[in-house]
C-alpha cells in the first residue's frame, strides 16, 4: 500500500462567508467565552445545590417528574398534535447537524428537570442518573470516590441521554465496547404513557437493545443505571512516536494495544492514537496508577486540566521531537483531556487561543459553550462549515482502518485523525450495528470470539483543499465517504451532517429489530423515524407527516401480514 499525494484542486475563489469564518474570534472571545464561562459556573452551582439533597428526596423528585411526562402525553391529540418531541432547544444539541425536524409542528414534552445524579451504589457498582447529566457532571461526583463509568467520552457537555440514544466511545472502549454496552437498565416512557424498565434479560430486553443509535424515536428517557468501575487517582500514560506509511501507522495502531499473539488479558487500560501527517503518529496507552505510584521520585505529574497547560493533542504532538516518554496525569483530567480546544477545533474557530499569552489569560475561560457558538454563527457560516468543513466519525472493523486512512487522505487530507478501537460484541439480537457476519470464524488482529474490533477513525478539521485555498466540495466528498462505509461494513454515527438517502440509511444499519419496536411499543405516529430525525436539511410539516403516514402504512401492512 503506498501513501501518495492528494491530487491537485482547481483554486477557489474567495467570497464573503469567508471573511465572516475569518474574524469570527471577535465573537467568540468578546461574547461566547464570557457567557459560556457564566453559564458553566450557574450550572455547577444548580449541580452542587442539587447533589445535596438527601436521596429519598431525589428519588422522590424524579418520580413527580416522570408523572409529568406521562400526564403530558396523554394529553396529546394523536389527530391535531405534531409528533412528540423535547423542549430542549435545536441548537443545544452537541454535533454539527442542526435539527431542523423541530422547525415542523411537533408536540413538546419538557425533560429538562431531568439533569441529577440519582444514586451511587456501591454494592452493585452501579449509578443510576437522569438523562441529561453530563459527562463533567458525573465523572466529578465519582472520580473522588476511586469509581468511574467503564466509557466516559471525552466532552464535558455530552449527556448520558445523547450517549445512550446516539453513541458514545472513548480510550477503554477497547475493552468495554460502546457507551451503550455499559448500561443496567433503561427506564422508559412509552407513546402510550406506559413506564417501563428495561433491561437486557426481562420482557422489554429488545427495547433496550434497540434504543442505541435510535435518536429518540422508541420512547422518553427518564433514567438509566449505569456499570461501575474502581479506578485509581492517575493515568500513566505513555507516548511513542511512529513514522512510516499510513498504512505502517495503522498497524502500528493496532499493535500498540493488542499485539499478534499477545495475551488479551495485558490490554492497557486507556488507548488513544493521533496521525498528524501522512507518515507521522503518536500512539498513547495508559494505566490506572494510584497516587502513591506517581508521586514517587523520577515520575512526571501533568496537570493538563489547569487552564493555561498546552492543549493536549499539541502536547502529544511534541513527542515526535522528543521521543517516546511516559508521565501521570491525574485521572479526571485525562478523561477530559480534548475539552479545552474541543479537540483540535478550536484552532480553526480561535487561531490564537494556543498561544501561551491567550492561554494565560483567557484559558479559564475556556471552552466555550457548542450551543452559544451554534447560536453565533448564523446560516451562511453553517453552511460555510458543512461544504468546507468535516466532522466526522468512521465505526469500522480494525483491520480495515489502513484502507480508511488511505481512502480519507484521498478525499479530504484531514489532519490531525483521531483514532479509538473499540469493541463491537456479539449480542443475542441483531442491533443497528453488528460485527461482520461470521468474524469469529475467521479473527483478526484484536478479535475474540464474543466481539469484533472495531475502530473509531475521528475527522474533524478543515480539509488539506480548503486550507490551500482550493475547490472542495464537502458533499460530495461526505457522500462518497458513507458509500465507502456501506461497501466496508462501517457506520457513521448520527450526530454529524449526513448526506445519506433513506435506502442507503437502511444499507448502512440494520433496520430489524428497530421496526419490530416501533410496532410493538407503538411509537409509529407518535415519534419520528430515525432517518428522518436525522435527515440533513429543513423538515417542512408536510414531508414529516407524509413521510411518517408512508411508514405507519408500511408497518401496518407487515404487522397484518404476522397476524
Amino acid at each position: 500500500m503506498s501513501t501518495l499525494p492528494a491530487p491537485p484542486r482547481p483554486k477557489r475563489k474567495k467570497i464573503w462567508v469567508d471573511y465572516l469564518v475569518q474574524f469570527r474570534w471577535i465573537i467568540i472571545v468578546f461574547v461566547v467565552l464570557p457567557l459560556s464561562c457564566f453559564i458553566y459556573f450557574l450550572s455547577y452551582l444548580e449541580e452542587r445545590k442539587t447533589e445535596k439533597k438527601p436521596y429519598k428526596q431525589q428519588q422522590k423528585e424524579h418520580e413527580e417528574n416522570v408523572h409529568k411526562v406521562v400526564k403530558r402525553l396523554q394529553q396529546r391529540n394523536p389527530f391535531k398534535d405534531g409528533l412528540v418531541c423535547t423542549a430542549r432547544k435545536p441548537y443545544i444539541v452537541v454535533g454539527m447537524r442542526h435539527v431542523d425536524y423541530k422547525r415542523a409542528r411537533h408536540f413538546e414534552v419538557d425533560l429538562s428537570p431531568f439533569n441529577n445524579v440519582l444514586d451511587v451504589d456501591r454494592e452493585r457498582m452501579v449509578v443510576k442518573v437522569e438523562p441529561l447529566v453530563t459527562m463533567g457532571q458525573l465523572s466529578r461526583i465519582t472520580v473522588p470516590m476511586n469509581l468511574a463509568l467503564p466509557v466516559v467520552s471525552e466532552l464535558n457537555d455530552l449527556t448520558v441521554g445523547g450517549l445512550i440514544n446516539g453513541y458514545g466511545i472513548e480510550g477503554s472502549s477497547h475493552i468495554y465496547g460502546l457507551f451503550s454496552d455499559t448500561l443496567v437498565s433503561l427506564e422508559v416512557v412509552l407513546a402510550d404513557g406506559k413506564v417501563v424498565r428495561a433491561t437486557k434479560d426481562n420482557e422489554y430486553s429488545d427495547l433496550f437493545y434497540a434504543i442505541p443509535w435510535s435518536q429518540g424515536t422508541l420512547g422518553l428517557l427518564v433514567s438509566a443505571e449505569i456499570k461501575l468501575i474502581p479506578v485509581k487517582e492517575y493515568m500513566k500514560l505513555t507516548y511513542k512516536p511512529v513514522r512510516g506509511s499510513l498504512g505502517e501507522l495503522a498497524q502500528a495502531y493496532a499493535d500498540s494495544f493488542a499485539p499478534k499473539g499477545g495475551d488479551p488479558k495485558k490490554m492497557p487500560d486507556f488507548v488513544e492514537s493521533l496521525i498528524f501527517t501522512p507518515t507521522e503518529g503518536v500512539f498513547m496507552t495508559g494505566a490506572y496508577a494510584s497516587e502513591e505510584e506517581a508521586k514517587r521520585k523520577g515520575n512526571v505529574i501533568n496537570r493538563v486540566g489547569w487552564w493555561f497547560k498546552p492543549w493536549f493533542y499539541q502536547h502529544a504532538e511534541t513527542a515526535l521531537k522528543r521521543g517516546e516518554f511516559v508521565e501521570y496525569i491525574p485521572t479526571r483530567e485525562y478523561y477530559h483531556r480534548h475539552t479545552r480546544s474541543l479537540f483540535w477545533e478550536m484552532k480553526l474557530i480561535l487561531p490564537f487561543g494556543d498561544q501561551w499569552w491567550f492561554r494565560w489569560l483567557m484559558g479559564w475561560m475556556m471552552p466555550p459553550k457548542i450551543s452559544l457558538m451554534k447560536i453565533t454563527q448564523g446560516e451562511a457560516i453553517r453552511k460555510y462549515y458543512h461544504d468546507m468543513h468535516v466532522i466526522q466519525d468512521m465505526l469500522l472493523p480494525m483491520h480495515k482502518v489502513a484502507d480508511a486512512l488511505e481512502f480519507l487522505h484521498r478525499e479530504m487530507e484531514v489532519y490531525p485523525i483521531w483514532l479509538c478501537p473499540h469493541r463491537l460484541f456479539k449480542l443475542p439480537v441483531k442491533t443497528m450495528v453488528y460485527p461482520e457476519p461470521g468474524f469469529e470464524l475467521d479473527p483478526k488482529q484484536g478479535d475474540t470470539s464474543f466481539a469484533q474490533m472495531f475502530a473509531d477513525i475521528g475527522v474533524y478539521y478543515a480539509p488539506g483543499p480548503v486550507l490551500r485555498g482550493e475547490e472542495f466540495d464537502g458533499a460530495e466528498a461526505v457522500h462518497r465517504l458513507e458509500e465507502w462505509l456501506i461497501q466496508n461494513h462501517g457506520f457513521q454515527p448520527q450526530y454529524s451532517v449526513s448526506e445519506l438517502s433513506e435506502d442507503n440509511f437502511w444499507r448502512m444499519f440494520d433496520r430489524e429489530l428497530y421496526d419490530h419496536c416501533r410496532r410493538k411499543y407503538k411509537a409509529i405516529g407518535t415519534f419520528m423515524d430515525v432517518y428522518y430525525k436525522s435527515k440533513k436539511g429543513k423538515k417542512t410539516e408536510k414531508e414529516v407527516l407524509e413521510a411518517e403516514a408512508a411508514i405507519a402504512e408500511t408497518e401496518y401492512a407487515v404487522a397484518e401480514k404476522e397476524i
